[in-house]
């Protein structure tokens, strides 16, 4: 039973897919395949906040269109965790050490 079930969901198409974003000011607008639009303040992801408009539109679509990578940042957001306005759970330590280590490559310290 479980695997025919198993089967039956593996063909199904991801239920949150998202189509392309856009930031706008300091507001990130989500589209997902079925029309939806969630904008959320860019506080919520520091990564994103701290880097260039060159380094935030570089930026692909990870799985089934169901996340977004952005190389640049070493960033991943998931679809799920934009429709739940989730914001970052990179801890205090970890984005302080990434800004040392983004510092020491753009030449500022």
């Amino acid at each position: 039973m479980r695997s025919l079930l198993r089967k039956f969901l593996s063909g199904r198409p991801p239920l949150h897919r998202i189509e392309g974003i856009a930031f706008e000011g300091d507001t990130m607008r989500t589209r997902f395949v079925d029309g939806r639009v969630i904008e959320l303040p860019l506080s919520m992801f520091p990564r994103l906040l701290h880097g260039t408009p060159e380094e935030r539109n570089h930026w692909r679509l990870i799985g089934p269109a169901t996340g977004i990578h952005w190389p640049d940042l070493d960033e991943d957001i998931s679809a799920e965790g934009i429709l739940a306005g989730k914001p970052s759970l990179e801890g205090e330590g970890s984005f302080r050490r990434w800004l040392a280590q983004r510092a020491v490559r753009q030449g500022s310290v």
